[in-house]
């Protein structure tokens, strides 16, 4: 009787095994492959992770429509990021800027200075900063005989030296430089830097280490070379090798014959001595950028891979930006026909370019405007621009990308103002001056290697500095920069 019991039990038994739920056996738990946007939080709607030509990174459907695989790995990683922006409690205009190893930013405040000078605005604790009200703003121009305010105000930083030189353009006949060695406690007494045969404006300034193709004997470790729109189909520039005391006669910026218009983007210094800007084409199409081997003496022109992108007819269509990194690589900036951002690279100081790419974020834009590209290892670069996310709303956007020698390079953008919080409402405002924007914003990456973008909260009229406050570095071993806290409006 025992064994027949034992049987039946056994049989049982073995049923039960072969059925789901019985007897409490576990699932099978199928594990999800993670993926490299995993972060320890969600990701905000103000950040967008993506390809070339808009595609949408977290879309696999969009990434497999559009034939990429990408390897986020590496230089390649993607970080959790966002951004925001700081006041400087004064308004701006064409807000240029620098920052010092000193870890000091600087910004011009047109009309705020002594006697209704240009205010040369310095933000400490700014930088690195881990509790709001850790940072401040003062004006850091003070001299006995402020010169007077001038149409468009400039303020540079060399790289090299950290000499703050403050750019004065006047009635739009002359200019006068003046320079601070020690953060803007002393200032030089004003030189001048005027050719009488020319009209000066739209002025932009820059340095690069003296080399031995610059010709004249070096006075001063770095070279300065300004470039402005004249009375001549290109703009003109002129070469200081003294730091700023003497100037040499304005020359073409271009070559001699070259038809591109007077209007020209920011000059950028290369590590190697180099000096680069953008403009249109010698034949007036497309966008070039232009090369000085020798201290602004002499240029050559190198076009920019436009032939898709066409260029945008808007006040920005004269204008291509142009940035150099850490290991003397090239790197370009335009608004394309469509009012889109398009991005190219060079590996031989502008000689040949890759191909362009579309770097706005997968979001709906209805066009930018306002470009400015800076720099940091190689590789390593960030970008900025306003976009009208519709109705006239035009905010400020940040993009940055760490592998963009890679084959598929990621990018990563972020919108620097909340929503509700537009920075202007004007109609076609990114396509035209509008309020403190001006002419052109500006940018730099600090010596750990966080990007920062110069420009104006225009429906609060306040100069107001925006940066990544958690994202990659551009600068040093690959990592995630340290969390910075936001700023926003209250610091308006």
């Amino acid at each position: 009787m025992q064994q027949a019991k034992f049987a039946i039990a056994l049989a049982v038994l073995m049923i039960c095994t072969s059925l789901s739920g019985c007897l409490g056996s576990e699932e099978e738990v199928v594990a999800e492959e993670s993926s490299p946007f995993d972060f320890d939080r969600s990701i905000s709607n103000t950040t967008w992770y993506h390809y070339s030509g808009g595609v949408d990174a977290l879309n696999e459907t969009a990434v497999l429509a559009a034939n990429i695989t990408a390897n986020l790995t590496g230089d390649n990683t993607p970080f959790w990021s966002s951004a925001s922006y700081y006041g400087i409690g004064l308004s701006t205009f064409e807000p240029t800027m620098g920052i010092t190893s000193d870890d000091n930013l600087y910004m011009t405040s047109w009309g705020n200075g002594a006697a209704g000078s240009t205010a040369i605005v310095q933000c400490t604790g700014l930088i690195e900063m881990t509790i709001l009200s850790d940072y401040s703003c003062n004006d850091v121009y003070d001299t006995p005989t402020p010169v007077p305010n001038s149409n468009d105000p400039y303020v540079y930083v060399d790289k090299w030296t950290d000499r703050i030189m403050k750019f004065d353009m006047h009635a739009l006949t002359g200019m006068t430089v003046e320079w601070s060695d020690n953060e803007g406690a002393s200032w030089s007494p004003p030189t001048f830097a005027t050719d009488p045969r020319s009209v000066q404006d739209h002025q932009t300034l820059a340095s690069a280490p003296h080399n031995d193709n610059h010709f004249l004997p070096a006075l001063h470790t770095t070279t300065w070379v300004f470039c402005i729109n004249g009375n001549a189909p290109h703009p003109l520039c002129s070469s200081s090798f003294d730091g700023g005391n003497t100037w040499t006669p304005e020359v073409s910026g271009a070559p001699i014959d070259c038809q591109s218009g007077g209007l020209t983007a920011h000059l950028e210094g290369g590590p190697n001595g180099n000096f680069y800007r953008g403009n249109a084409g010698c034949n007036g199409q497309g966008y070039a950028i232009y090369r000085s081997t020798n201290g602004g003496l002499t240029w050559t022109e190198h076009t920019l891979p436009t032939d898709e992108s066409g260029t945008a007819d808007t006040w920005n269509a004269e204008e291509a930006q142009v940035a150099v990194d850490d290991d003397d690589n090239v790197h370009a900036m335009w608004m394309g026909s469509d009012n889109m951002p398009y991005y190219a690279y060079s590996l031989d100081e502008g000689n040949t370019w890759s191909d362009a790419m579309m770097i706005a974020p997968p979001t709906e834009l209805v066009g930018t405007g306002f470009p400015v590209v800076t720099a940091g290892a190689g590789g390593k670069v960030a970008f900025g621009y306003v976009g009208d996310s519709g109705g006239d709303t035009w905010n400020a956007y940040l993009t940055v990308v760490t592998d963009a020698f890679g084959d598929t390079p990621l990018f990563t953008t972020v919108q620097i103002n909340e929503p509700g919080d537009p920075l202007d409402t004007e109609p076609e405002c990114g396509y035209n001056r509008c309020g403190g924007l001006g002419d052109f914003l500006d940018m730099s990456v600090d010596q750990y290697g966080r990007p920062w973008f110069s420009l104006s909260h225009n429906l609060q009229d306040i100069g107001i500095f925006a940066t990544l406050t958690e994202g990659p570095v551009l600068r040093g071993v690959m990592g995630p920069l340290n969390a910075m806290p936001a700023g926003g409006p209250a610091t308006l």
